[in-house]
């Protein structure tokens, strides 16, 4: 069938997207996009708004909606069960050979033919707001880690020849952002250096003083992994992203690619949120203390205003071989950042500790002919 563009949401139409997940077994309501050319299946071409079939090259733009990518008010979550997501499967059937896959991906491919398959998310309980679109490509990630291969300090010689990815999936993310006006309240110290003695005999020493006080902070968007499955290390390597070029949710964008459900819940990673901001909120508490130096004792942190949403962020797993072994590296499919395993040349690194001690000693020696 032809493509035709899902219908915007409006919050004020009765539909309720936080809804139960699908359970696993009947066939689940997805999405299918048909090439009006040739009749394969199209898939989301990166760097575009269109569709383009991978047979006949035919694409057909994605139908803007007339919505924007909002923020939700916390209180919203307060009215939505918290249910185990254990039981997410459903099932998929395919638009080309019409088999059926089981799977807890909101999209994918079919195991059978790789034809794209597209479930519909109105089942979940939190329906995804906005999202990043692919603009790196396939041959851009190709490009891209043969850079990246080439810039590896340490990395053997022959690394710099690895410029193909042995596997390469694209894969939507999902992420939690979160914003929050905060007050903290403190109390700590804050420390006055001054000097006794003169020559040699000169101390540095420092004078103590209790205080107390508040700072103010806004936070807009603190990003939050919600796919627990992918390392939150791995993905926080890959940013920074330009959340402002999301745009609204529509189910066109996943097609070819796979996307995840988000497994970890919009209270847990306001708690991970909330760890990312008292980081920030320490330090500007250390400036309001001042001084020279200072200790914190306390920092007591009132939320308010609280938002979240949940946005799906494109990303590309991708692995290489190399003398034997698989390793993996993940692609921002945005900006093309790169983060992930790589070898190490031991003689590299021998070479660079000898000539670390050699530096040190020499400078011990001249240090002390100078004296």
């Amino acid at each position: 069938m032809n493509y035709q563009p899902q219908q915007p949401y409006q919050p004020s139409q009765p539909y309720n997207p936080y809804q139960q997940p699908p359970q696993p077994g009947p066939a689940a309501p997805q999405q299918s996009y048909a090439c009006p050319s040739c009749g394969s299946t199209a898939e989301y071409a990166p760097g575009t708004h269109s569709l383009r079939c991978p047979h006949c090259r035919f694409e057909q733009p994605i139908a803007p909606v007339n919505r924007e990518v909002r923020k939700h008010a916390w209180e919203e979550l307060a009215t939505l069960p918290v249910t185990p997501r254990a039981a997410r499967g459903q099932v998929l059937r395919c638009p080309g050979c019409g088999a059926s896959n089981e799977t807890d991906a909101l999209s994918g491919r079919c195991r059978f033919c790789a034809t794209p398959m597209v479930a519909s998310a109105a089942a979940d309980r939190i329906v995804p707001e906005g999202l990043v679109p692919f603009h790196v490509d396939k041959q851009d990630v190709h490009d891209n880690l043969r850079k990246w291969a080439r810039s590896r300090w340490f990395a053997p010689n022959s690394l710099k020849k690895v410029n193909s990815a042995e596997s390469l999936r694209g894969t939507y993310v999902p992420h939690w952002t979160y914003d929050a006006a905060t007050a903290s309240s403190y109390s700590g110290e804050r420390g006055e250096e001054y000097t006794v003695g003169s020559g040699e005999n000169k101390e540095t020493r420092v004078r103590w003083y209790s205080v107390q006080g508040t700072v103010q902070r806004f936070f807009d968007d603190v990003l939050v992994p919600g796919a627990g499955e992918v390392p939150a290390g791995r993905l926080e390597a890959l940013e920074p992203w330009s959340l402002n070029q999301a745009v609204p949710y529509q189910e066109a964008y996943l097609a070819g690619f796979r996307t995840l459900r988000y497994d970890v819940e919009p209270e847990a990673g306001f708690q991970s949120a909330q760890e990312k901001m008292a980081k920030v909120i320490k330090k500007d508490v250390e400036k309001d203390i001042g001084g020279d130096r200072q200790r914190v004792h306390t920092v007591n942190t009132n939320y308010g205003s609280v938002t979240y949403k949940l946005l799906l962020l494109p990303v590309w797993f991708a692995s290489y071989v190399y003398n034997g072994k698989q390793w993996e590296v993940m692609v921002n499919a945005e900006t093309g950042e790169i983060t992930g395993d790589r070898p190490y040349s031991p003689w590299k690194i021998a070479f660079a500790v000898t000539l670390l001690v050699v530096l040190v000693t020499l400078a011990v020696v001249l240090s002390r002919h100078h004296h």
